[in-house]
């Protein structure tokens, strides 16, 4: 067994895997190890924005985990896309930037979390950021990663202006003084090229000394010494390798690789690991439980002539491409999104419990066509994210192989209150899509139709279509010790051994009410500067 020694060992180079790196082989005489099961994306356009609808399912960039049969969605197996390249998940996902509401944060503090309030996790927010509202109470200006908002109009106007006639508000700054609304679609794009976490926090610090990357390389088990973590075995070229830690093993696998790996390593339900017929180390019953997933639905309209897929004919398309190569601008430096609007569905909420992302160009336009060759029926689309829900889900092992995929229940729409707040968001969407000047751009209703209105059919509809947005947290949630559910303390360290965190959205107690890239790399900030013995002080003057 060929075996390699450093400070910290890092399992996972997803968002959080990849700040842990950047930030920790940063320090004076420390070495860092940086493990990916992934390799580099590759693709023509593997750096075009718009065409990330082409690698989201992209077989050699994936995971391609797929659900267990889901019992209140019509025993549907949901995929469950998860990215397996430097980057993690950024390598596939949609670039949508957002944090999420400030009262998700306050409630971890209430329920005990200190250190994790609004306040404490802005400065950590900010740190990461250039943003294009640039420095200032809420952003950062000289942070790594770059978050932009389209140059071209993209259906903006008409969008504002629907939202309006339907009652809901308009924002400048959803990250400011007020998180609802709508809002110009926020990405992170680094000079009109995917923001992918790999470019951003980890290429340009891989000519360090202090910092080995080593991709395609699975990771199978943590090893330890009696209670304490002391490295992980691995494959690599089809023979087991082991990288020591002087100091820490952190795992970075995300949702459901981090889970996964403690329970392979002993630590987990001892019930649930005995049946695999591991012996536990540490009986945490909490580890795989509180899987949480943002549902989602699309809706669809028949669009009138004239709308943005025109772009992607083949000559236009052409003319977008060479923009995009040349000068990282156009609409091909985009996510297709005109804007996202968070909103309230129901009177009486304290904060917004759906999210809209209402893109210009159909999100499955990744195909140019020709003129008078196959010309596509055009489509609008809204994708419907229900950022507050109250089912649960939990992710198991299938078995004690390390390359066998977890088991994944999201219990998706078990509880009825979710399926209510389904249905009053799809509700939401109608009363923007059908306003002026916004219903301009298409016909008919085609999903669910406007044949469908009853509740009943509408439910129907939510429990045949609905699936999942790709923010899973939770499984390793992190809490205090009064709490027998919990996996890790506020300082992101495994109970019951030493020497081991989880640092990834695993950790998340609750889900913010958002897109969970940009927290997972806030969680990653903080957890670097948890290891080095630092906080950043908090954000002041925050109402």
């Amino acid at each position: 067994m060929k075996s390699s020694i450093h400070d910290f060992v890092i399992v996972g180079a997803g968002s959080a895997g990849c700040v842990l790196a950047h930030r920790l082989s940063s320090e004076q005489n420390t070495s860092v190890m940086l493990l990916e099961a992934g390799g580099p994306t590759t693709g023509v356009f593997k750096d075009m924005p718009i065409a990330f609808p082409r690698y989201v399912l992209r077989r050699d960039l994936n995971w391609n985990y797929q659900s267990e049969p889901e019992p209140y969605a019509d025993n549907r197996v949901i995929d469950v896309p998860r990215g397996k390249a430097l980057g993690g998940s950024t390598a596939i996902y949609g670039m949508v930037y957002a944090r999420g509401h400030r009262r998700d944060y306050d409630d971890w503090a209430r329920a005990g979390l200190s250190g994790w309030s609004y306040a404490d996790v802005l400065p950590y927010f900010r740190l990461s950021e250039s943003s294009w509202l640039g420095e200032g109470k809420y952003h950062g200006g000289k942070g790594p990663l770059e978050v932009r908002i389209p140059e071209d109009n993209l259906m903006y106007e008409e969008l504002r202006a629907a939202t309006l006639a339907a009652g809901y508000p308009v924002t400048d700054d959803l990250h400011g003084e007020n998180s609802e609304g709508l809002q110009r679609n926020e990405m992170v794009v680094t000079r009109g090229r995917r923001g992918n976490v790999a470019r951003t926090f980890l290429r340009p610090v891989m000519h360090r000394s202090s910092l080995v990357v080593e991709s395609r390389a699975q990771v199978t088990r943590v090893v330890f010494e009696e209670t304490r973590a002391v490295g992980v075995e691995y494959l690599k070229d089809g023979q087991v390798h082991m990288a020591r830690a002087r100091q820490e093993v952190i795992l970075s696998a995300g949702t459901y690789g981090s889970p996964q790996l403690l329970m392979l390593s002993g630590i987990g339900p001892a019930a649930e690991l005995s049946k695999h017929g591991i012996k536990p180390l540490v009986d945490l019953p909490g580890v795989g439980q509180n899987l949480i997933e943002h549902p989602f639905l699309p809706m669809a309209w028949r669009a009138l002539p004239e709308t943005f897929e025109c772009a992607m004919r083949v000559d236009r398309a052409a003319v977008s491409v060479l923009r995009w190569a040349l000068f990282g601008t156009g609409i091909f430096a985009t996510n297709g999104a005109a804007g996202s609007l968070f909103l309230r569905t129901a009177p009486g909420l304290d904060r917004p419990d759906f999210q809209l992302i209402c893109p210009a160009v159909q999100i499955s336009a990744g195909n140019v066509w020709w003129p008078l060759v196959n010309k596509p029926a055009h489509t609008m689309v809204c994708a419907l994210s229900m950022i507050r829900q109250d089912s649960r889900g939990s992710m198991t092992l299938r078995s004690a192989n390390p390359l066998d995929p977890p088991r994944i229940s999201f219990n998706l729409f078990k509880e009825r209150s979710d399926v209510e707040r389904m249905i009053r968001g799809i509700r939401a969407a109608r009363a923007v899509y059908n306003r002026a000047p916004l219903n301009s751009f298409h016909a008919e209703e085609i999903s669910p139709g406007d044949r469908v209105q009853s509740d009943a059919e509408l439910e129907k509809f939510v429990r045949s279509v609905g699936a999942i947005t790709q923010h899973p947290v939770g499984t390793c949630r992190m809490g205090t010790e009064r709490d027998a559910g919990t996996v890790v303390d506020t300082e992101l360290r495994v109970r019951g051994v030493k020497a081991l965190r989880v640092i990834d959205a695993s950790i998340m107690p609750n889900i913010p009410a958002g897109n969970t890239n940009a927290p997972a790399i806030m969680i990653a900030e903080k957890g670097a500067d948890a290891i080095r013995g630092r906080r950043l002080p908090p954000a002041e003057g925050i109402p």
